[in-house]
């Protein structure tokens, strides 16, 4: 079975599929200097966008894997969520407390999608 990748690039890509499985990479906010909240919905749209290429959407979520860099923000990143999620197919989700790569990077996610239609 063959993996087909999303812009692959140097060190990563940015999704990967095999079969009706979707993998996707870590994804983080566009603005480093915004709030939580700004950059839970720039973390959520950048995986609607990854979803939407790989042909899913966010009711084919399976898993999530939620980031946090202090984790007294969840409360700010589960309003966020709340409003995002697809209420009748809620994915499993863990979220942890966790020392993000970049300087002000306050989200990052991880996701597993099936893509069979």
């Amino acid at each position: 079975m063959s993996v087909i990748r999303s812009n692959p690039g140097a060190r990563m890509s940015e999704a990967a599929r095999i079969g009706d499985i979707v993998f996707l990479a870590g994804q983080v906010p566009d603005d480093l200097t915004a709030d939580v909240a700004t950059q839970t919905r720039q973390v959520l749209a950048n995986i609607d966008r990854v979803l939407a290429k790989m042909g899913c959407s966010k009711a084919d979520l399976a898993s999530v894997q939620v980031w946090l860099n202090d984790i007294s923000d969840i409360g700010i990143m589960n309003r966020v969520w709340d409003e995002w999620v697809d209420r009748d197919n809620p994915p499993a989700r863990a979220t942890g407390g966790v020392r993000l790569a970049r300087a002000g990077m306050a989200v990052e996610m991880i996701a597993i999608a099936s893509a069979r239609k």
